[in-house]
This record gives structure tokens, C-alpha cells and sequence, in this order.
């Protein structure tokens, strides 16, 4: 995350501290720190609008790997049909119920609500309108949650499962599975359009 010092026009690289005179990167430019090479500011055309929709898809991918069917287990004529509710659920129980709320928190609640955060803060600037009250601290809260939103995590740790479970019984792949990988790769790009700077001098613009 970018440290902006707004009142001296300096802002500090996010990897070596160094700070920088606030520039006038014009879209599709990049800044890169002076020092350590790290791309400081990246403004795209159309970005916000992008980081909006797939903050959206993200939400709406993260709704339905929650509720369908994640993985389907067979073995020895019985049937058990997984949920990710249910990996949750799991651990509910005695003195594993610390695991469960972290892994509701990790790999549910946490992006859920960092994309949500995201999206609030985009859709007035869309809109040319004022930023909604609070924007900046949902903002700031979506950059500080972005550490500890670990979907991709999970998704590597059921690929490894399924490699080991796999010569135990016959697994079929439910939708949540798929959606959850979408959700990965939205997630990614979501990342990898999202310019900080230009949503910060967004907010600081429109502010009212």
C-alpha cells in the first residue's frame, strides 16, 4: 500500500520507504520507485470501471462457492456431498472451533468483505458523484484485509488433497469448486488493475 503524505506532496514506496514527489502519471504510464525498481503507479483507461466489475463478479462468484455443492465423495457405495459451509463446519466443534471461525474469517468473510469495501468505494466515482461517507476508511480497510484474504491458499491446499484422496474414492467436482477457482483468477486481476494512487486522488478530488 502506497503512504500518501498529502500535505508535503510526497508519498513512500511501499517496498523500500523511499519517499517520492507526488507526480502527474498521465494513464497507461508507469512509475517506478527510484531506488528499488518497484511500479509505484500504474494508471490504466477504464480502470476504475474494471476493478468495480470484477470486485462485483467476485462477490457473486464468492455467493456461489459458498452454497453449491463443492466436491461429491464416493466410496464403498456411499455418497457424501461436500459443501464449503460444511469444511467450515467441520472444525465447529470442542477445541477446534478457533479453526473454524479462522477458516469462515480466511477464505469467506475476510475477501467478502475487502471486495465489498472495494465496490463501495468505486461506485460513486463511476458515477461522478461524491464519494459515500466513509469511503476512505472502507478503502483503507480494504487494503489493510488484502494481506489476510487467502482464497488462493485454500483452492492449492484442496488441489493438494484431492491428489492424495484421489486413489481412496471416486471424487466428482461440484460447482463451488469451479467458481472458487474463478474467483482466484478474479481476484488476481482485480489485483492487477487496481491502481491505489489513482483511487486515493479519486477520493481526495471528489471529496466533498
Amino acid at each position: 500500500m502506497i503512504r500518501d503524505i498529502s500535505e508535503q506532496g510526497l508519498f513512500a514506496c511501499p517496498r523500500c520507504d523511499l519517499l517520492h514527489v507526488d507526480p502527474e502519471a498521465g494513464e497507461n504510464c508507469t512509475v517506478r520507485c527510484a531506488r528499488c525498481h518497484a511500479v509505484l503507479l500504474a494508471p490504466r483507461t477504464g480502470a476504475l470501471t474494471q476493478v468495480f466489475v470484477l470486485a462485483v463478479t467476485a462477490l457473486i462468484l464468492m455467493v456461489a462457492a459458498v452454497w453449491f455443492p463443492f466436491l461429491d465423495l464416493r466410496v464403498a457405495g456411499l455418497t457424501n456431498k461436500t459443501s464449503l459451509l460444511d469444511a467450515i463446519f467441520a472444525f465447529s466443534s470442542g477445541t477446534l472451533l478457533p479453526l473454524s471461525f479462522a477458516v469462515a474469517a480466511l477464505i469467506v468473510l475476510i475477501p467478502a468483505l475487502r471486495f465489498a469495501a472495494v465496490a463501495y468505494t468505486l461506485w460513486p466515482l463511476l458515477r461522478d458523484r461524491p464519494p459515500f461517507r466513509h469511503a476512505r476508511a472502507m478503502f483503507r480497510l480494504a487494503e489493510v484485509l488484502r494481506p489476510w484474504a487467502m482464497a488462493e491458499i485454500f483452492i492449492v491446499g484442496v488441489a493438494v488433497a484431492l491428489v492424495k484422496v484421489a486413489g481412496l474414492a471416486s471424487i466428482s467436482i461440484g460447482p463451488a469448486f469451479w467458481a472458487f477457482c474463478a474467483l482466484v483468477v478474479v481476484a488476481a486481476l482485480h489485483d492487477n488493475y487496481m491502481c491505489r494512487w489513482t483511487i486515493w486522488k479519486s477520493l481526495e478530488q471528489g471529496r466533498t
